[in-house]
């Protein structure tokens, strides 16, 4: 028999998460005052945020310390919610975004590392609005309750169940028993690449806030620009390179930085999910820069250099799904957005910021798809499927088919609803594949080159649920619409 509800458990948790957006804004506010910018409705966003989460707070006082699978659900997605309600605030006070349905779109689209965006004229907002844009991806990125999991003690025990909630992939890899530890190191490394892009982007001609926003937005894999035209606003081969090359290192999974800190070399050599991760990337890379040369024109050092340049960057940015675009894909061939559309659902590493399905489960899968070829050749053989060496559970394998099945269904209701809301039908199909697997432009008019702005409003908030649900991995939202989630 099922229990009802910690509810004060759960309105404490809440609180204590306000709390840590109060003190985003605050820092924020620090922003505006740097640029000569107004700080006042900054201030009163996390004014309002940090009201909100002390209330919370004492209503929770006493809760008892356990939490179930429901309450870990329930908490881990009304907080991307409610994170984004607060977070629209400054959108809306500042008149930046006027719309409620676009500043909430805008808003989760950060806090999801989405990217998708509806605004028209980046250049034209305040400083301390575009810092607040990219702080949403960066904040989102590692995951808002394991960041808080790093930085405050007092989740406890609950902490457990909370971080298996939000973290992704079917499979994880252990670098502390105790959860806190566990997250203040992932953070260490975030932190660690979030510097050390931002050093090499200033060193290369970016100003140290394009430099800290775009790498908010690439270790993130979130696709938030400083520009209307996104990286492609600098003309510079070392900038392209370096957001690549950190783009790249953002879609490994986190957890092999720690063993290589820690010299564990093998556990990176052996992992099966980095080598195809890598291997698509340079694949596909390497496909889309020959599709892109025009061999008709004769040899040109330079032509072929731009030509792996851009295929790279946004190959690699595709399948990490962060979003930024160098050149405008659509004037591409309908071939390479095929490969793409590809990359877009098959994602990068599990445990690493990006989205999509991860490649741990492509890589399951497939495997799964030729054991049962060989059980067709050889009925007796005992072919057990295995990963970086060891013997896939049964009930792994089932959840990684249920989960690919479940996203592709997805994907195609999606395309269904968008195209009855009045989305052409080539955006349906990009706006759905990019928001459900957290990439940013998709195709069409919603490719790099446009925007959100003109999608139906309706399909803005259906878009804005797509992106929270590809973001918590769809069971952990769905979950919640079932009748016996509810009962006691």
């Amino acid at each position: 028999m099922k229990k009802d509800f910690n509810f004060k458990l759960i309105f404490r948790f809440f609180g204590i998460l306000l709390l840590v957006e109060a003190t985003a804004l605050l820092l924020t506010s620090l922003v505006a005052f740097y640029y000569k910018e107004d700080p006042r409705w900054l201030l009163l966003s996390g004014s309002i945020a940090q009201v909100t989460g002390m209330a919370a707070v004492v209503s929770g006082k006493n809760a008892p310390p356990l939490i179930g699978r429901r309450e870990g659900s329930l908490i881990v997605t009304m907080v991307w919610v409610l994170f984004s309600v607060v977070g629209m605030l400054p959108y809306l006070f500042t008149g930046s975004i006027p719309a409620v349905e676009d500043a909430f779109f805008e808003t989760i689209s950060g806090f999801t590392t989405t990217g998708a965006s509806i605004l028209n004229n980046i250049e034209a907002l305040p400083f301390s609005i575009l810092f607040w844009r990219s702080l949403t991806h960066w904040m989102g990125g590692l995951g808002i309750i394991v960041m808080s999991l790093a930085m405050l003690p007092v989740f406890g025990s609950s902490g457990a169940q909370l971080f298996a909630t939000e973290s992704a992939g079917p499979t994880t890899d252990k670098i502390h028993p105790k959860v806190a530890e566990t997250a203040k190191r992932l953070l260490l490394i975030y932190v660690t690449l979030t510097v050390a892009e931002t050093v090499l982007l200033r060193a290369g001609g970016m100003g140290w806030f394009d430099a800290v926003c775009h790498s908010f937005g690439t270790v993130a894999t979130g696709g938030f620009s400083t520009k209307q035209a996104s990286v492609a606003y600098w003309d510079s081969a070392y900038i392209h390179y370096v957001i690549a090359v950190f783009m790249m290192l953002s879609g490994v999974n986190f957890s092999l930085y720690y063993f290589g800190f820690k010299t564990k070399f093998s556990k990176i050599i052996e992992n099966e999910e980095l080598k195809t991760y890598l291997s698509l990337l340079l694949l596909f890379s390497i496909v889309v820069a020959v599709s892109l040369i025009d061999f008709t024109s004769g040899f040109s050092w330079s032509a072929l250099e731009l030509a792996w340049r851009n295929a790279f960057f946004n190959v690699t940015s595709t399948i990490t799904t962060t979003g930024f675009a160098t050149v405008d894909y659509m004037s591409w061939s309908t071939f390479t957005w095929i490969i793409l559309l590809f990359a877009m659902i098959t994602g990068a590493s599990a445990g690493s910021t990006s989205g999509a399905m991860k490649m741990v489960r492509v890589v399951l899968a497939a495997k799964y798809c030729y054991y049962e070829f060989q059980k067709l050749i050889h009925p007796n053989a005992v072919v057990p499927v295995k990963y970086n060496g060891k013997i896939v559970q049964a009930d792994v394998i089932t959840k990684v088919l249920a989960f690919v099945i479940l996203y592709l269904f997805t994907i195609g209701v999606g395309i269904l609803v968008l195209t009855l809301s009045g989305m052409p039908f080539m955006e349906s199909i990009g706006g759905m594949i990019t928001c459900l697997g957290g990439v940013g432009p998709g195709l069409g008019l919603v490719g790099p080159a446009g925007n959100f702005a003109a999608v139906p409003e309706f399909s803005k908030w259906f878009l804005s649920f797509v992106m929270l649900l590809g973001r918590l991995e769809l069971f952990t939202v769905l979950v919640l619409f079932t009748p016996t989630f509810w009962k006691k």
